[in-house]
């Protein structure tokens, strides 16, 4: 089935695999990725580098193998970095200078986006006219940037919004920093000036319409992807476990992720403390690994976790681990019982998709996108809200049927192999052709 959808909320199984346009049409050549505020050659895991990071990068790559140049713009964050490196054939990422290298908080960013479009600006200057057939921008910084690119260059802007102030305001963890109302205001601008909006799932597609007021006829959704080559069963739990020196009949429910209030860790290790207040026997064969770095409002107190867990009396059982890279996370995902997704909100939610890839069930929250990547009782269990109590009767169950893991992760690994990044890349080919056609049609039209 393609992941495109011309109209948000309706998805049809016959739905074509190319997009039929009168006239002439045709797909960029080159596009101009952004993303100002984390770079894609960041460590996922830590700092602001997340999910958006993996799917810039799988994006490009795989828009690179269908004849689409990307040259990925983002922010200098250390001095000496070379002006551009070559991450992928067809892949080029571009550093921009914009305000101090080190030190300088997400939300200060607003300060730094004339300097970096003064640097795409410059980047632009050097090639010929029609260089770049169309903007790409991640995120309500860079769609600020791409915005104004956009119009100098007299190409389309098709924008990513990935999370969404109002959105994120609506489902705060306790004690988390809401979203300042500039964002709201940004983000209002950027979805009125995109000539196309990528949303994630149909839900995100309906809030871009409901608190945005975004036009339907732009929005398209396209479901991210997983790296199947990387993220795949492989040589199973038993293998893993071994080379991460875990012990192999212990039950392992795995948090992965930057650790900050929005992803909601401490869930996970409230609802362990219920448990073993409950079943004392299980805490001899439990092992809880937290794969990750503070990010966010996190980094203010990152011993936070680190001291619930001594708090709730099971710092014995939790592992902390810092983060690492894709092809050892997949190992982390292989080793675990099950990933343990509580997050407040989540645009989509890479990582259960990723670890269903590995066949590893998922316990989500029942947030964002979540219900997308995870079908509950199928490929792992949705639970409303984040009493830990809920999520102490799942792991109860994971822990008393020992069947239950594999046979969920199975189906997990099957659902998953839907969710390739060649058929997100077509799906977004397909969403550049039709913003092409729409701008050049209207550009006509102005002119006589």
């Amino acid at each position: 089935m393609s992941q495109y959808v011309t109209r948000f909320g309706r998805r049809s199984p016959a739905a074509p695999s190319r997009l039929r346009l009168p006239g002439t049409h045709r797909r960029p050549r080159r596009v101009a990725m952004l993303s100002v505020h984390t770079s894609p050659l960041h460590q996922p895991g830590t700092g602001d580098a997340g999910g958006m990071n993996v799917y810039i990068v799988e994006l490009a790559k795989r828009l690179a193998a269908i004849n689409i140049e990307v040259e990925i713009f983002t922010r200098a964050t250390t001095g000496g970095l070379p002006p551009t490196v070559g991450l992928a054939p067809g892949v080029l990422v571009r550093h921009v200078d914009a305000g101090p290298y080190e030190g300088l908080a997400k939300e200060e960013l607003p300060a730094q986006l004339c300097a970096f479009t003064h640097g795409v600006m410059q980047a632009w200057a050097g090639h010929r006219p029609g260089y770049y057939d169309l903007v790409h921008s991640h995120y309500w910084l860079s769609g600020h940037v791409g915005w104004l690119a956009a119009e100098r260059w007299g190409v389309p802007l098709v924008h990513a919004m990935h999370t969404m102030a109002k959105v994120k305001n609506a489902s705060l963890a306790e004690g988390d920093t809401p979203e300042p109302p500039a964002r709201v205001i940004g983000e209002t601008q950027v979805v009125r000036a995109a000539d196309r909006l990528i949303a994630n799932t149909a839900g995100e597609a309906e809030e871009l319409v409901r608190h945005y007021e975004a036009d339907p006829a732009k929005v398209a959704v396209v479901h991210p992807g997983v790296n199947l080559d990387l993220f795949r069963p492989a040589d199973g739990r038993a293998a893993a476990r071994a080379r991460l020196g875990l012990p192999q009949d212990a039950l392992i429910p795995l948090f992965a992720g930057r650790i900050q209030p929005l992803k909601a860790p401490d869930v996970l290790l409230r609802a362990v403390a219920v448990l073993l207040d409950e079943r004392p026997e299980l805490r001899s064969r439990m092992v809880v690994p937290v794969v990750g770095g503070p990010s966010g409002s996190g980094l203010a107190k990152p011993e936070r976790l680190q001291k619930l867990a001594a708090r709730l009396g099971i710092a014995d059982v939790v592992r902390f681990r810092p983060p690492v890279a894709q092809d050892q996370l997949a190992d982390w995902f292989r080793a675990a019982s099950l990933l343990v997704m509580p997050s407040y909100s989540e645009s989509f939610g890479l990582v259960a998709i990723e670890a269903e890839a590995t066949g590893t069930p998922v316990l989500a929250a029942a947030v964002g996108g979540l219900p997308v990547a995870v079908r509950d009782g199928v490929t792992g269990f949705l639970v409303d809200g984040h009493e830990p109590a809920d999520y102490a009767r799942v792991l109860r169950d994971f822990a008393d049927d020992p069947e239950l893991s594999p046979r969920m992760g199975a189906a997990a690994a099957r659902h998953a192999e839907s969710f390739g990044w060649a058929t997100a890349a077509s799906a977004t080919a397909d969403v550049y052709t039709a913003a092409m056609y729409d701008h050049r049609r209207r550009v006509r039209s102005l002119h006589g």
